[in-house]
């Protein structure tokens, strides 16, 4: 088994223009390297608690048990969830994948996922930024329209993913 590091093309490239740099005016190169160690040692506590709360939340929730509420069975809460899923979900959304994908393969259903992805839109931390610039009643009207397309963006894959099952 070959071991693969992500990000390796970018990291020695990274490398190579902290070089060049230095050899053209290591004055500016030895001030971006610090400015850059400063703003990586203030991730580091971000990074770690990030880390350690994924891996509770993986601990915690076993995909098996959250799939009976997102099968094929699951209705019209299974809408409500992937609605509500998607509005308080954080992060990014590749961090995701993994555990959509796993949750699939136990039998949630597409229609919820891009309804989940689709939710993801709305982001409660900023909904009060939002109120304030825009005011409550575009930010309210704006967030239903986001929640009703998300439904309807889920109907519609699974529509069209069975009409392609059918063929």
């Amino acid at each position: 088994m070959k071991l693969q590091f992500k990000g390796t093309k970018f990291l020695v490239s990274v490398v190579f223009m902290y070089l060049v740099l230095f050899f053209i005016n290591s004055e500016k190169a030895a001030s971006a390297l610090q400015k850059s160690s400063l703003v990586l040692l203030k991730l580091i506590p971000i990074f770690l608690a990030v880390i350690i709360l994924t891996a509770v939340i993986n601990y915690l929730l076993n995909p098996k048990q959250i799939v009976k509420y997102f099968g094929k069975k699951s209705g019209i809460m299974g809408w409500v969830y992937a609605l509500l899923g998607g509005i308080i979900s954080h992060g990014p959304m590749y961090a995701w994948y993994p555990m959509l994908q796993d949750m699939k393969s136990q039998g949630l259903r597409d229609g919820l996922i891009a309804t989940f992805f689709y939710a993801r839109a709305i982001k409660l931390p900023l909904l009060p930024l939002m109120i304030d610039y825009f005011g409550l009643i575009f930010t309210s009207v704006l967030s239903v329209y986001i929640l009703v397309g998300a439904y309807l963006q889920g109907n519609l894959i699974e529509y069209l993913l069975s009409r392609k099952q059918k063929n």
